[in-house]
Order: C-alpha cells, then structure tokens, then sequence
C-alpha cells in the first residue's frame, strides 16, 4: 500500500540506533526525506549511507536533544535545506534499571532531560514551523511503562506517562492547524544485532548486560504473544501514524506495540 509517505521531509531523533534506527530505515524505504538527529555521527552517517542506497535522500544532524538552542538550530537547518518539516519522530529515550529508593538522582535528572524535556524541546522548535505550514505531524515513541508504571523504572514510568499526556494537549492545541500529535508505546525491544546499537546507546551498558537469553526467554512468557517486539514492529506504527493517507484522522492516541503486554 503506498502511505503518501514520499518526498515528505521527516526529522528523528536518536534515529542512528535500536527503533530509531529501524524507523529512519521504514521511511527511507518509503521514499521520504530522512534526517537524523543524533548525537552519534558515526553511526547516524551509517544509517544516512543506508538509506541513500535506496535513491533516497538523508542526512545526519548532530543533535543533543537536552540542549534547546541546539535543537532549534536543528529544525532551522532542517528547514532552511528542505524548506519543511512535515514529521516529527521523537525517537531518543534512556532508562536507567534500578529500584527507586536505591536510584542515583544524577540518573533521575538525566532520564527527565532526555525521555521528556528533549520531547518537549524537539515539539517545541518543529511546531514553529508546522504551525506556519498549515500541516504536520509528530510522533513520540513512549512506552507501556507510562501507562501501567513499570517495577523497577519509576522516574521513566512518569516521563513517559508525561509524554502520552504532553501529545494529547499538544493535539487538542494545534489540530485547528491541521497538525496531529501521536504516540506509540513499545515493549520491550531488545537489539538483534551489534549493529543496530549506537555508541550513546543505553544498550553498551548494563543494559545490554542485564537482558540474558535465559532473561529474554523468560520476559516472553509476560506478553500474550509469547515474544519481543522487535524494532521493525515499532517502526510500522510510526509508518502508520505519520501517514495522512492512513491516519488522517487519527491524534491524540497512544498505540501500544508490545504483543498485549498493557492492554486493559
């Protein structure tokens, strides 16, 4: 089916790694313009050679989500170059696995600034030209974490609860400018490949560590499909959300893709 998806101009951020990186290669496959917004240029510039090989255009931004004024210079670069930005992927997230009490607050501040201060930054500086467009949209990948609080990730489980809400007012706000706000709430989605992982990935650490095979197999028996979701999973319901041909009437939603882990 073709989603409309070709030509348009779509910024993602963290899209060099894991479901980032599986998003920026579904809508190079779609023919959109891609650009990466990541702070791992390597990486970024490995996804960017991927996509070109398509006959698809991409570039790498280097971006630091937390930090405003370079996120602004971002969307103004991404502009003045293509001349639009009609999607918005608000891709970057990092959790730190660890009960609450026992939890670093250096680590708490760090997850609010990435997992929900850079959202609102990146929604922030593409709205200001969605709006003058008269068109757009904006998809922020959340988590079932933010909608049942997940053990073990209580300061990530309220940053991704604040991203759900933070897309429904944005979507009340600016639908009268024909622009929808969206959310897509993976499960777990653990890399396949050591390709797949950037280098600011929060899968070089523990994280990586902690997600034996024994672990995996063990997590699947949680989720009423008996598996993982997998990256490619979560970018289709991006594909989907951003097309205007398929969910032209779609914002304000939260899609869960996660196997049946948090349905009501």
């Amino acid at each position: 089916m073709d989603l409309g998806l070709e030509d348009k101009v779509v910024v993602i951020t963290g899209g060099a790694s894991n479901i980032g990186r599986a998003i920026s290669l579904a809508f190079g496959g779609e023919g959109a313009t891609v650009i990466i917004a990541d702070m791992d240029e390597k990486k970024a510039n490995e996804v960017v050679d991927k996509i070109k090989a398509k006959k698809t255009n991409a570039i790498e931004v280097k971006t630091d989500i937390t930090d405003r004024d370079n996120v602004q210079k971002t969307m103004k670069k991404v502009v003045d170059e293509f001349g639009k930005i009609d999607a918005l992927i608000n891709n970057v997230g990092w959790v730190s696995d660890q009960l609450f009490m026992k939890e670093d607050s250096k680590k708490w501040e760090r997850m609010i600034n990435i997992n929900l201060k850079g959202n609102i930054y990146c929604t922030r500086a593409a709205l200001e030209y969605m709006i003058r467009q008269n068109s757009g949209c904006i998809v922020s990948i959340s988590s079932d974490a933010g909608k049942i609080g997940e053990y073990r990730e209580a300061v990530y489980s309220a940053c991704k609860a604040g991203t759900i809400a933070f897309m429904k007012s944005i979507a009340k706000e600016v639908g009268r400018y024909g622009i929808r706000a969206n959310a897509v709430c993976p499960g777990l989605v653990v890399p396949r490949t050591e390709e797949e992982v950037g280098g600011e990935s929060m899968w070089r650490g523990g994280m990586k560590k902690l997600f034996t095979p024994e672990i995996i197999e063990k997590a699947k028996k949680a989720y009423p499909l008996r598996k993982l979701t997998k990256a490619d999973d979560v970018a289709r319901a991006v594909l989907f959300l951003a097309s205007e041909r398929c969910a032209g009437d779609v914002t304000g939603q939260s899609l869960s893709v996660d196997g049946g882990y948090a349905m009501v």
